[in-house]
């Protein structure tokens, strides 16, 4: 059951990094709407650029406390309820958009896996 909870915050966490570091000037077949980049898809969600900048500080700070959680587990849970909070804001955004089902998988998905995080 260790290892799969390491899995877990690794997977969550890498990936969180990849979109927010890594890829947020990139398209992706996952962007809301017609997006092509992270600040595109918030415009198209309707919200401001500010409101980008504290949800990709949070995430980041979240996916960095999940990599933390590896030798200091209990933060673990903490870390792992406030993304899932944030990836149900993120599949709520694609329903509002009326995104197809493809594009809210990634949100659904890393939901489940913080809700596993939380509950090991």
């Amino acid at each position: 059951m260790h290892y799969i909870l390491i899995f877990l915050q690794l997977t969550v966490a890498l990936g969180i990094l990849n979109v927010w570091l890594l890829r947020s000037g990139m398209a992706t077949p996952f962007r809301g709407g017609d997006a092509k980049t992270l600040r595109e898809e918030f415009s198209a969600y309707g919200l401001p650029f500010w409101f980008m900048g504290v949800v990709g500080v949070l995430k980041v700070g979240l996916a960095l406390s999940l990599l933390a959680a590896l030798w200091f587990h209990r933060v673990s849970q903490p870390a792992a309820v406030g993304l899932g909070l944030l990836m149900l804001g993120a599949f709520v955004m694609h329903l509002k958009m009326k995104d197809p089902v493809k594009k809210a998988l990634p949100s659904i998905a890393v939901f489940a896996m913080c809700a596993a995080i939380a509950l090991l």
